[in-house]
C-alpha cells in the first residue's frame, strides 16, 4: 500500500492567501496574535502593507474586517476557530453576517487532533455556531489540497465564508487537479450497502472504515462533504435512495454539526437510518491526536461500528 503523504491544511490555506495576494491588490490579511500558527504570516512577509494585526483582539478583528469589506476589499481574518465562533460570534453574526458582507474567516485548530492544547483551543462546536448564521458558508477541506482550492474559490464567493482548518498534518487524499467545487459533494467511493458521509480529517478514518467493511462483504459509499453548507441535496438524497442508510463522521459535536445538517435534510425528504459518530456532549481534553480520536470514539473501528448499527436498523 502507498504511504499517504501528510501536511496541514492550514498550510493549503496559507498558500493559497498568498497567491490571491499576488493575483488581486483587494485581498488584505488579519490575525489576532496567532500569525505564524494561522500561516497568515506568509502573507505579511510577501504584502507587509496589505497585513493588520490586532493582538489578543478578535472582536476587533472581525469588526474591522467589516469595516474593509464595506471599503471594497476582501479580508481574511485568521484566527484559532473556537475564537472565532466563541469570542468573536457577536461580530460575525451582526457586523459580518447580517450585512452579507465579504469577509472570509479561516478558523485554524478545529476538532479534537488539535492534541494537546486541550478544551480551551479544541473547536468542537463552530461548524454549527457558524451553519445557523443566514449568509453563511462552510466548508471543511478533507486535505490540503481542497484547503487551497476552497480558499483560493472563496475569494469569488460575495459574502462571508468560514473555513476550519486542522492544526495537524493531514492525509492528502485528493489529487491537486481533482475538480473542487464549494457547495458539491464529493463521491469518494462507490458503494450500495450504506453511506458514509464525511468532512475534514475523517474522511480518512471513512476511507480505512470502508476497508474493514468490505472485508466483510459490505460495500460502503464515501461521500466527502466538504461544503456542511450549503449542503449538497443532490449527492445526500441520492445516496439515501441507493444505500438506505448513513453513518456521518465528524471532528465535531454530534450536536448541530453535518450531521444533524443531513438529518435535517433527509428527515423532511427521505428518512433512513442515521448513526452519527462525533463528539458526545462533552468538552475536550488534552492528549496525543490519535488517543484522543479513540478516546472520543472518532476512530476506524468506531466507524465500522456505526455502520453495522445502522445496517441493523436498515433491516427493520
Amino acid at each position: 500500500m502507498e504511504e499517504l503523504k501528510h501536511k496541514p491544511t492550514r498550510d493549503g490555506a496559507g498558500e493559497a492567501m498568498l497567491e490571491l495576494g499576488k493575483r488581486n491588490k483587494n485581498v488584505v490579511v488579519l490575525s489576532a496574535d496567532l500569525t505564524d500558527s494561522t500561516r497568515a504570516g506568509w502573507f505579511k512577509k510577501e504584502f507587509p502593507d496589505r497585513f493588520i494585526g490586532f493582538g489578543v483582539a478578535e472582536q476587533d478583528m472581525l469588526g474591522a474586517a467589516a469595516g474593509l469589506a464595506l471599503c471594497g476589499k476582501i479580508p481574511f481574518a485568521c484566527t484559532f476557530g473556537v475564537f472565532a465562533s466563541g469570542r468573536a460570534w457577536d461580530q460575525v453574526r451582526v457586523s459580518v453576517a447580517y450585512m452579507n458582507l465579504n469577509v472570509k474567516i479561516i478558523g485554524t485548530h478545529g476538532g479534537i487532533t488539535v492534541g494537546e492544547d486541550g478544551a480551551t483551543h479544541q473547536a468542537l462546536d463552530e461548524i454549527a455556531l457558524m451553519r445557523i448564521l443566514p449568509n453563511m458558508t462552510v466548508i471543511v477541506p478533507s486535505d490540503a489540497n481542497e484547503a487551497y482550492k476552497a480558499t483560493m474559490q472563496s475569494a469569488d464567493i460575495d459574502g462571508p465564508v468560514y473555513i476550519r482548518l486542522g492544526r495537524n498534518p493531514a492525509p492528502i487524499l485528493t489529487k491537486k487537479e481533482e475538480p473542487f467545487k464549494i457547495g458539491k459533494g464529493v463521491l469518494y467511493s462507490e458503494g450500495s450497502d450504506i453511506s458514509i458521509i464525511t468532512c475534514g480529517h475523517s474522511l480518512y478514518e471513512a476511507k480505512k472504515a470502508r476497508e474493514e467493511l468490505l472485508k466483510e462483504g459490505i460495500k460502503a459509499r464515501i461521500i466527502n462533504l466538504h461544503t456542511p453548507k450549503p449542503l449538497d441535496k443532490e449527492i445526500i438524497l441520492k445516496a439515501a435512495q441507493e444505500t438506505g442508510a448513513f453513518v456521518t463522521v465528524e471532528e465535531h459535536t454530534v450536536h448541530g454539526g453535518m450531521g444533524s445538517a443531513i438529518a435535517e435534510l433527509t428527515t423532511g425528504e427521505c428518512p433512513v437510518p442515521i448513526k452519527m459518530v462525533g463528539i458526545r456532549d462533552t468538552f475536550g481534553e488534552s492528549g496525543e491526536p490519535l488517543e484522543l480520536l479513540k478516546y472520543f470514539n472518532l476512530a476506524t473501528e468506531d466507524v465500522v461500528k456505526a455502520a453495522h448499527e445502522a445496517l441493523q436498523l436498515k433491516k427493520k
